[in-house]
Order: structure tokens, then C-alpha cells, then sequence
């Protein structure tokens, strides 16, 4: 350990790139806490504010989350922050920050936390100053001797000095022969201030003779001021020190004297307040900041320079006492009282490295204990470890990876959906209220169905809020609920009513209610209830259909039920000996009709559309477990073995795709309308501020051509967003028919059901910068390079962290195929890792080998696709006899 480098105490990396300079820290009480404790302030010229409270556990911690307290981001550059009396009418602290062209500011303030967060430290707008000149720079001070105040006075970058008394402006003057503006302080014991100019010359203006000087408006003289009226600013005194310098510092640590410090480029000043070198002294390095404070020997001044060799040197006076290395260059330092600890160097660097430290070695006090001399027995500590490792056993067993806690007794929430229709269409009427056209279903009316939540709740709650949500294109009359207080023991009941708005079918009925509230502890809780909608809110009964375009069947392993038991609200009064066919037709148009087998165990579902088979397949399975449940029978199982649908499942992804892509198209053509429009526009305007008349040469003629245009792409891109709405909400139903017939195909359980949903259905809903073909094609390709890969030279494979659209669905199309031929073949779906190893097992289902290289994969495209796609009938098993009395309906 050197003895000559800074001991790190704290330290932190401000941001990515940002810049800072020797204005940009400052070290104060600024929340008016009143125990002495400083907070590091830190402005940025990205126009970042962060206030610190370093608090390290142990030294040379780096920076923990509690230890930000404040993060705000003001948009303008900051060039310099300052804490003093700044606001009228009290005395305490506030945080002065200044921008280029505007001075703010604020009240920093903390409110108690009620967890374990701590405080929460925010910042408010007391009053701002927008200038008429870009400023460089500030200093503060009691101007003139006024008591319990700071004014402010700001130097433009064309030397003018803006005074200003806190919520009002004073006055401002330019400083005589100002070319550039230098370093700028305040003297309260000569009231003047101090500045070194362009002529590399320091220079001092009393406060009362810039307040009496010509106003600095009027720089030329006029007639008056020759005759007398108004003074010419003198300056106090001058000395030229034959460099520029870097920064002044005034320091009064008694009221018999004050010095002035000056940093020059290559020497270092101290003067005395009228004037006179006290003393100087040659640098060998080339600095980058100073700080003078207070020595411990009487009638000398400590003073801390950084320099570019990052060093920085401590001199008492003109001798150095001690020189220590830093990590970096310092563009500012400040000494301060953080965390106790008296006497913290805090610097800070051009590219926001911000460190506290100390100078010295670290002190040692561990002392070696006495080594007792005692033998062991180690019987006693293995019969002792057994012990251990049984009660650690038995309460793994009794209890899960997380403690039980309170919250499912806090507040119970029940849903419960009405079995009858609302007396009046809530459905018709709001959409009547909305005006709305495209809610209109053919001739039927829509019906409406009303749901009850209840809130029952053990313990005080406050601010509840309650959620609902339901999947497009269902719509509720009501979506959030709020309570401010519930007594304990209290209950809440909250209805409302969900409705189909549109011709498309939503892909899910089961809705889900969230509950947020807070404890009487004040820590914040989540509750939860779904409920399910019924089918007859979407469809009613219809005639069976002869023929359809698809068809699956589903296989059980119980005698058939009758269709008239399982769906009692959709039996045809015209078709009643038809026990084992049942027709539905959806609100949008489409009919579904479902057939049960009288001889074997089986149900077909067919549609003319591939999608709506999937509501009415779900209902199925769903139905039939609940009717076996109540029967007592517990081994009710369903599978399939028909061949997958994956050719009309990658027809409905193709369109979905190709909507996309056209929403691109759309949307630039209307950009490059949108600029010629403005183009058009700024010439228009400019021939008709001209004052000689000019002929328009058809610009009007082309204005109104673009106008229609850009009204007609936006119509038309309106057009695409609803057709995309509709192709997505169809694709979701289709995947969540994949996922099911998958699960059903396979034996899936639960857990690996719920990966595949988290796969194929990662996106609630679609937009242009995310959509549902890359985050799936992503997801899949990581479980095929994972859980599914055949050897360890996937797995080694790196995806793409970046999601773009891509250029067709080629390959998210292939990554389907090859996932269901790993599932055939035995692959399993895992989170694990120890999962992922090459899968040995065959299943049924007569799959093409996976191919180990890009090349075999292309020569076996083919054959997995002819494999797992049926062209529009699913079924490829035997007939099933006696299906149904239709004629012309059967396998």
C-alpha cells in the first residue's frame, strides 16, 4: 500500500459520456437536515442533477442505490450549482442552478418513506430568471452587507454583470474592456467582487459602484451622462499577474483579514484584499483545480491543487506538506463533513468519475485473539450437525422457498359473472352513445353480460384500486375502481358489464381482476381473481353445417356424452332428436359445428375458418372435465393424434405479416407526403410575405393535390391498423388452438403448457417497433437452443439481443416446424439448464430426423412440412362410424 495515494473512502461513475466542469460540484446541507451532514451535489452538461449521501458499509465501497438521493434530469446544460439563502422570507438553504440562458432555483426536501426504502428527496421550482445573454458563470453573497439573504450575480459570456435579488432583477453593467470572461467571486469583507480579465489582469469592482453605474443598456454615452447624470464604472484596483487564470477564491476564516486566491495556468497567487501579493508560488505541474481551507497553524492557509499528472498537492502556504495520487484528473474539489466522518476530499473528473477520500494509510486495529488450547470431540459435533441437518429438512418440508404471509388474508376477492343476459344491452346502448358503426353484427343484437367483484377485507386498507381486464375486442362499461379507505371487516361490491365490440372473435373469455392496496404498515400488496365469461356472450345457436374446409378430432378415454348435456343453452328446438351434433354460430357470422362419435370415444370439430375452432374446442375440453368431475371419475384424459395444422397456422402468420409490412410502407409514404406538404407550404408562405407580387406557378394546385393525398394514405393507414387488429386477435386464437392440440398431442403438463404460452404468446398487443413474428421467432429459437437442442454446439450458439423485423417468416416458420419434430421425437420443455442434452426417446409419430447442420436442415424443410401439415382436412384416422343422423356429415 503506497502512503502517497488517496485512500478511496467512496466513489461512483456518473452516467455514460456526460461532460463536467469546476462548477459542477458543490458540497451543503442542502435538505436543511441541521446535524452538520454535507450532500454531494453534481450537475452535468447533459443537464443531469444528482444529490448523494454517501453512507459506505465499509471503505472503499462503491456507490449503493440508497446512497442516490435525488435524480433529475433539467434538459438545459448545467454550468455551475450553488446552496445558499436564496428565497425571500426565510433562511433556509436552496439550490441555485445555472443554465445558459436561464438561473433556477429550488427547494430540495425529503418525505418520510413507509418501507424499507427510506426517504424519498424531491425537488421544487421556488422561482427561475430567464436571461437575455448566455451566461458563463455565478457567485453569491451578501451584497452590499444585507443580513440573512444571498443575492446572485451572473457573468456573460460578453462580460456583463446581472445582479439579481433573489425574485427580482437588480441591475446589470458591463465590465469595461471585457473581451472574455474569467473566473468571477465575491469578497464579503470588501463587498466586491473580483474577477480576472481578458487583459490577464486581476481586477476588483466595488458592489456599490456597479450599483450606481450606468445601467448597462446604454453602453454608448449619451448627452446626460456628459452633462453629469449617472457614473462611469471605476474599477477598485488592478494587478496583473501576466497569465490567465483558472479560478479565485476568497477565504476569511477571521474578521481581521481576508486573501484572495488565484490559480493561474503556472503559478499560484495569494493577495491580500487591497490588492498586494502576499505571496506566490511557481507550479511544476500544470493545474486543474484549488481549494483553499483552514490550517491547523495559525496565520497560514492550507490549499489543495489538483493537477493533469493526477496528483494533488497539499501546500501551507508556499511549502508542500503532502503530495497524493488520484485515479483520475480532478476538474473540481471540495471538502466536506459526510457521514461523520470530518475533513472527506471530494473530487470530481471531466468524464464524471466522482470519489470521496482521504489521505493517509489505514490504521490497523485487529489484534490476534489467544489461541485456547482445547480438544475436540467429534462425536458431539457430528450428533449435533445431524440435528441440525434434520430441523433444516423438516422445515423445508413444512414450508416452501418463501414464508407465508398475511396478504391472502388481508383482502379476499371473488368474482362472479351473472348466468342471465342484462335486461337492456348495456352493449347496444354505449355503443349507440359512442356513435360507433363498426360494432354492428348483421342483424343480431349484441348482448351483455354483468360481472360482480367483492372486496372483503380482515385489516384496514387504504388506497385500493381495482382493475379489470377483459380481451379485445370485449369491452367493459367500467375498467377502475378506487376506494380511498375500507374499514376492516368491511365488504365492497363493484359491478360491471363486458360486451363484444366488433365482427372479430376474442381469443380468450376469461377475464382477470387485480386489486392494489396498502397495508396499515403502509407496505403496498397485489391481490388477484379471474373469472370466465360464458360462450353465449359471443355466440348462439346455429345450424350445423354439412361441410367444412377444417376439422379436428379430439380422442377421450370415456364413452361419449350427449352434446345436449354438456351445452344445455344451445340446443336447437327444431333439431331435437340430434342429440350428437350441435351447431354455433359467433356474433361475427362464422359457424362451428361440433359431432360426437356414438360408437367410439371421440369429438370432431369443423369450421370454415381455422381460427374459430378453437373457443369452441377449449369450451369442449373444459365442459367435459367439469362434467367428469362431478361424476367422480378422476382418470378423464384427452389427447390427439391427428397430424398438426401448422400449413393454416403459417397461412394466418403470412397475412399477419404481410399487414405489417404494409403498415411500413404506408406509414413512410405518408412522411415523405407530410414533408412535401410543409414544403409546399413554406414557399407558399414565403411568396405571400413577399411585397412584390409574384405568380404562385400552381403551388395552390399542388398543396391541394398533397393535402388529398396525405388525407388519403392517412385513411388508409387508419384501415390497415384495424385490419391488423383483427388478423392479430385471429393469430392469437389460432395459437392458443397450436398450444392446446400440442399439449393434448404430446401429454404436456402444465408447467410445460405454460412455457409454450410464454413463447408463442409473449405480446398483449402488436405494434410496429415489437411485434409478434421476432419476439416469437426469438423465443422459440432459445428453447431450440436450449431444452431442445441435440448437442452441445447449439447450445454454445449466441441469439441476437437486438429484435428487428424481419424480412419474411421463412425462418420463424421452420423454427415452428422443427420445434414440434423435437417434441416428437422426446424433447421436453424445461427453464433448466441440466435439461438441455441430447434427447435419445422416440414417440410415435413417424418425424424426419432433426438436421445437425444448416444444409441437411434445408433438405429436410420439405418432409417436415409435408409431415406436420394436413392441406385443409386435419384428420387422417379412421372413419368414425354413426357420427351423426345428417346425411353427408361423417367421417
Amino acid at each position: 500500500m503506497s502512503l502517497f495515494k488517496a485512500r478511496d473512502w467512496w466513489s461512483t461513475v456518473l452516467g455514460e459520456k456526460e461532460e463536467f466542469d469546476q462548477g459542477c460540484l458543490c458540497l451543503a446541507d442542502v435538505d436543511n437536515t441541521g446535524n452538520g451532514q454535507d450532500k454531494v451535489i453534481v450537475g452535468s452538461f447533459m443537464g443531469y442533477l444528482r444529490i448523494f449521501n454517501p453512507h459506505p458499509v465499509k471503505t472503499g465501497d462503491g456507490a449503493q442505490a440508497e446512497d442516490l438521493l435525488l435524480e433529475v434530469h433539467l434538459r438545459d446544460p448545467i454550468l455551475q450549482v450553488e446552496v445558499g439563502k436564496f428565497v425571500s422570507g426565510t433562511e433556509m438553504l436552496h439550490l441555485a442552478v445555472l443554465h445558459s440562458r436561464k438561473l433556477c432555483v429550488y427547494s430540495v426536501s425529503g418525505s418520510l418513506g413507509n418501507v424499507e426504502h427510506g426517504t424519498q428527496y424531491q425537488i421544487k421550482l421556488m422561482y427561475e430568471h430567464n436571461l437575455q445573454r448566455t451566461a458563463c458563470n455565478m457567485t453569491y453573497g451578501s451584497f452590499g452587507g444585507v443580513k440573512g439573504r444571498d443575492l446572485i450575480c451572473i457573468q456573460s459570456m460578453d462580460g456583463m454583470l446581472m445582479v439579481f435579488e433573489q425574485e427580482s432583477y437588480a441591475f446589470g453593467r458591463f465590465l469595461p474592456g471585457s473581451l472574455l470572461p474569467g473566473p468571477l467571486a465575491y469578497s464579503s469583507r470588501t463587498d466586491s467582487f473580483i474577477t480576472v480579465s481578458s487583459c490577464r489582469q486581476v481586477e476588483s469592482y466595488k458592489y456599490q459602484v456597479l450599483a450606481f453605474a450606468t445601467d448597462a443598456d446604454k453602453r454608448q454615452e449619451t448627452e446626460q451622462q456628459k452633462l453629469g447624470s449617472g457614473k462611469r464604472l471605476v474599477v477598485d484596483w488592478t494587478l496583473n499577474i501576466g497569465e490567465q487564470a483558472l479560478d479565485i477564491c476568497i477565504v476569511s476564516f477571521n474578521q481581521s483579514a481576508s486573501s484572495v486566491f488565484v490559480l493561474g495556468e503556472r503559478n499560484f497567487f495569494c493577495l491580500k484584499d487591497n490588492g498586494q501579493i502576499r505571496f506566490m508560488k511557481k507550479l511544476d505541474c500544470s493545474p486543474s483545480c484549488f481549494l483553499p481551507y483552514c490550517s491547523v497553524s495559525e496565520g497560514t492557509i492550507n490549499t489543495l491543487i489538483g493537477n493533469h499528472s493526477n496528483m494533488l498537492h497539499v501546500y501551507q502556504d508556499v511549502t508542500l506538506k503532502w503530495a497524493t495520487q488520484l485515479p483520475h484528473i480532478p476538474v473540481a474539489v471540495r471538502v466536506g463533513c459526510l457521514h461523520d466522518l470530518k475533513g472527506v476530499i471530494v473530487t470530481l473528473s471531466d468524464d464524471g468519475h466522482l470519489q470521496c477520500s482521504y489521505l493517509g494509510t489505514d490504521p490497523s486495529l485487529f489484534q490476534a485473539p489467544k489461541v485456547e488450547s482445547r480438544e475436540l470431540n467429534y462425536d458431539e459435533l457430528d450428533i449435533e450437525l445431524k440435528e441440525l441437518q434434520k430441523i433444516i429438512k423438516d422445515v423445508n418440508k413444512s414450508q416452501g422457498v418463501w414464508p407465508m404471509t398475511e396478504r391472502e388474508d388481508d383482502l379476499k376477492v371473488s368474482a362472479m359473472v351473472s348466468p342471465n343476459f342484462d335486461s337492456v344491452s348495456v352493449g347496444v346502448f354505449a355503443d349507440f352513445q359512442r356513435q360507433s358503426t363498426d360494432v354492428e353484427v348483421g342483424a343480431d343484437l349484441v348482448p351483455s353480460v354483468t360481472v360482480k367483484v367483492t372486496l372483503q377485507n380482515r385489516v384496514t386498507l387504504q388506497k385500493i384500486r381495482l382493475s379489470v381486464y377483459v380481451q379485445p375486442p370485449l369491452v367493459l362499461t367500467c375498467d377502475q375502481f378506487t376506494f380511498e379507505f375500507m374499514a376492516p371487516e368491511m365488504t365492497r361490491t363493484v359491478g360491471f358489464s363486458v360486451y363484444l365490440k366488433g365482427s372479430c372473435l376474442p381469443p380468450e373469455l376469461e377475464g382477470n381482476t387485480v386489486v392494489s392496496y396498502s397495508r396499515p404498515t403502509g407496505i403496498p400488496r397485489v391481490s388477484q381473481c379471474k373469472f370466465r365469461l360464458p360462450l353465449k356472450l359471443i355466440c348462439l345457436p346455429g345450424q350445423p353445417s354439412k361441410t367444412a374446409s377444417h376439422k379436428l378430432t379430439i380422442d377421450t378415454n370415456k364413452s361419449p356424452v350427449s352434446l345436449l348435456s354438456l351445452f344445455p343453452g344451445f340446443a336447437n328446438q327444431s333439431e331435437d332428436d340430434q342429440v350428437n351434433v350441435m351447431g354455433f354460430r359467433f356474433l361475427g357470422g362464422s359457424r362451428v359445428t361440433l359431432l360426437a362419435s356414438k360408437t367410439s370415444q371421440r369429438y370432431r370439430i369443423q369450421s370454415e375458418q381455422f381460427e374459430d375452432l378453437w373457443l369452441i374446442t377449449n369450451e369442449l375440453i373444459i365442459r367435459l372435465q367439469e362434467y367428469f368431475e362431478k361424476q367422480g371419475i378422476k382418470d378423464f384424459a384427452c389427447s390427439f393424434s391427428g397430424s398438426m395444422p401448422l400449413q393454416e397456422y403459417f397461412e394466418l402468420i403470412d397475412h399477419h405479416f404481410e399487414l405489417r409490412i404494409n403498415g411500413e410502407k404506408l406509414e413512410e409514404l405518408l412522411s415523405e407526403r407530410a414533408v412535401q406538404f410543409r414544403a409546399i407550404q413554406r414557399r407558399l408562405l414565403t411568396r405571400f410575405k413577399d411585397k412584390t407580387p409574384a405568380p404562385l406557378q400552381h403551388l395552390d394546385t399542388l398543396l391541394d393535390g398533397t393535402y388529398k393525398q396525405v388525407i388519403a394514405l392517412a385513411d388508409a393507414v387508419e384501415e390497415n391498423q384495424d385490419n391488423l387488429f383483427q388478423s392479430f386477435t385471429r393469430l392469437k386464437s389460432a395459437t392458443h388452438l397450436v398450444i392446446l392440440l400440442i399439449g393434448l398431442w404430446q401429454k404436456l403438463s402444465a408447467d410445460q403448457i405454460a412455457i409454450l404460452e410464454a413463447a408463442f404468446l409473449p405480446l398483449q398487443q402488436d405494434t410496429q417497433e415489437l411485434g409478434w413474428e421476432e419476439t416469437v421467432d426469438a423465443a422459440i429459437s432459445h428453447l431450440l437452443k436450449t431444452c431442445l437442442s441435440k448437442s452441445s454446439k447449439e447450445q454454445a450458439l449466441n441469439l441476437s439481443s437486438q429484435l428487428s423485423i424481419p424480412k419474411d417468416t421463412s425462418r420463424l416458420k421452420k423454427h415452428i416446424t422443427l420445434l414440434c419434430d423435437r417434441l416428437a421425437k422426446g424433447g421436453r420443455l424445461c427453464l433448466s439448464t441440466d435439461a438441455a442434452a441430447p434427447q435419445t426417446m422416440v414417440m410415435p409419430g413417424g418425424c424426419a430426423t432433426i438436421p445437425e447442420s444448416d444444409l441437411e436442415e434445408r433438405s429436410v424443410e420439405q418432409d417436415s412440412t409435408d409431415l406436420f401439415t394436413n392441406h385443409k382436412h386435419l384428420i387422417v384416422e379412421s372413419p368414425m362410424p354413426e357420427v351423426s343422423p345428417l346425411q353427408g356429415v361423417s367421417e
